[in-house]
């Protein structure tokens, strides 16, 4: 049944819990918030310590002799690749008087298509003055060498018609001098040859005016392109606005710093695997959530609730220790400063009963370092816990993170309260602690969570938590009721738990 309730909780269980993840991104905002602010000063710094260099900006209309209504670009893509030529920047150096190099004046200029005809050029210089200079000099080129290109394929094609032509009016001289040999002839036959002759004459005739016409028709079309082809927006410098510029950098830079500080916050938060909701904190530890007190001071409206919860807090572990008649004590994972404080509260709330004594088992000086005031506890050192008084009540005051002599913890009390910070510790430490909590037979109370999310709605608590924590004993504790026949305690049951909305039935 143990395999069977395992194996089906495993498969219950998600691949990646998205309400953990975001609530554990949530609660580093800090690192965010702060990637963001970085992003945002890191682009309007750009700005103002990098300015764009001095830029100009020029149009030309390009024809094109194959121009179609469905062309999807790439004849002004053409124009593009050609403009980044060294023949253009070297003819464009060449209109300046420049001696630079057309491989170097490549890179301070560029171009997009902005229609299917227009094309946009953009050229930076070391001032507005040459910058607009360089513009115009290189978009005369480009027209120039276009205009060139249109020339030069127009007489292209006309020198290939003529030359047809001019080899089919060789033809017909051939045909016409075999008409007139042949007229002299007489006879059926040679009535059959000059009819061939003249239909072959005919024939001669209309494709040497088609060709002739074609080689007329393929110059006239080129005036046309030549006109076409012109600067249609002069060359001016572009104005750059230092405000707008740092605004819009500071923007990019704000989202940049946004996205990339989430994205190392959910990364980190997947590879640490820190619990923060409560019912996976106490399914680690296999304790139930019993209190939960904020870790730093909270706003103003709302101290009043924070004191009224530490407290009840107060009070009801006043209650617990009093109630049980082993020695108690608070453990922390992560938050000594509060464990310490919660101690010192408990223990001025038993001083009413008798003397108390707080056995101070922390590394830190939490409470090393305290100023006892008028009424308040004795603090001891866990060396000298060995000289507290049977008669003086003990509450121990512990820590159970990394590096904790285990076996010291049964000297602070044989029952615990675990004060633990949300987030702080890994689930495999979690793990750790409620294992070597087991093997010293220190059953664990409940777990107080020191800085919970505040939107958490999951159920801390855990029906089969005592069972849990005592997976050590070997032997079931007994007690006689009224009739005097001995009792053994009963087994937890597992409680049935139906998920709703993150939520669990208590």
């Amino acid at each position: 049944m143990t395999t069977s309730t395992t194996a089906e909780s495993s498969a219950a269980a998600p691949l990646l819990d998205l309400q953990a993840l975001v609530v554990a991104v949530r609660r580093r905002r800090r690192l965010w918030c702060s990637a963001a602010l970085l992003g945002l000063l890191v682009g309007a710094a750009v700005s103002v310590l990098m300015p764009p260099p001095p830029t100009a900006v020029t149009k030309v209309l390009v024809a094109h002799q194959e121009d179609q209504p469905n062309d999807p670009g790439t004849l002004i893509r053409t124009d593009v690749g050609l403009l980044q030529t060294t023949r253009i920047a070297g003819k464009a150096l060449q209109s300046l008087g420049s001696p630079e190099k057309p491989e170097d004046f490549m890179k301070n200029y560029g171009a997009v298509g902005l229609t299917n005809n227009l094309l946009q050029i953009t050229v930076t210089a070391d001032s507005d003055a040459e910058a607009v200079a360089r513009a115009k000099a290189l978009a005369d080129a480009f027209v120039a060498d276009h205009v060139r290109r249109i020339k030069d394929a127009a007489n292209s094609e006309a020198k290939a018609l003529l030359d047809q032509r001019d080899r089919m009016q060789g033809e017909l001289a051939q045909v016409n001098k075999a008409i007139g040999d042949g007229s002299s002839q007489g006879g059926p036959k040679a009535s059959a040859n000059l009819e061939s002759l003249f239909a072959s004459r005919a024939e001669l005739t209309s494709r040497i005016t088609d060709f002739s016409q074609r080689a007329a028709e393929a110059r006239i079309g080129t005036p046309k392109l030549i006109a076409g082809t012109q600067v249609v927006d002069t060359p001016r410098a572009v104005r750059n606005s230092l405000p707008r510029a740092v605004a819009t950098n500071a923007a990019i830079g704000l989202v940049l710093g946004l996205v990339l500080g989430l994205a190392v916050a959910a990364v980190g938060t997947v590879v640490a695997d820190r619990p923060v909701l409560r019912r996976d904190i106490a399914a680690n530890l296999g304790a139930s959530v019993i209190a939960e007190l904020p870790r730093r001071s909270a706003r103003l409206w709302r101290r009043r609730r924070v004191r009224a919860a530490r407290e009840r807090l107060t009070t009801s572990l006043a209650r617990t220790v009093r109630g049980s008649a082993d020695p108690v004590s608070l453990l922390e994972l992560g938050c000594a400063r509060s464990a310490s404080v919660i101690a010192l509260d408990v223990a001025r709330a038993l001083a009413a009963d008798g003397p108390v004594v707080v056995i101070d088992g922390l590394p830190g000086p939490q409470l090393a370092k305290h100023r006892p005031k008028p009424g308040d506890p004795t603090v001891v050192s866990g060396e000298r816990a060995a000289d507290v008084s049977p008669q003086e009540r003990r509450l121990g005051v512990g820590s159970v993170a990394p590096g904790t002599a285990w076996t010291d913890l049964q000297y602070l009390g044989t029952r615990t309260v675990l004060v633990v910070r949300a987030g702080h510790g890994s689930a495999a430490w979690l793990h750790t602690v409620a294992r070597q909590l087991a093997d010293q037979r220190i059953p664990v109370i409940g777990v107080v969570l020191i800085d919970p999310d505040p939107r958490d709605r999951t159920d801390g608590t855990l029906w089969d938590g005592l069972a849990n924590a005592l997976r050590g004993r070997t032997e079931r504790p007994t007690w006689q009721n009224a009739t005097g026949r001995r009792l053994t305690e009963r087994q937890p049951i597992r409680a049935a738990r139906i998920p709703d909305n993150d939520q669990e039935v208590r």
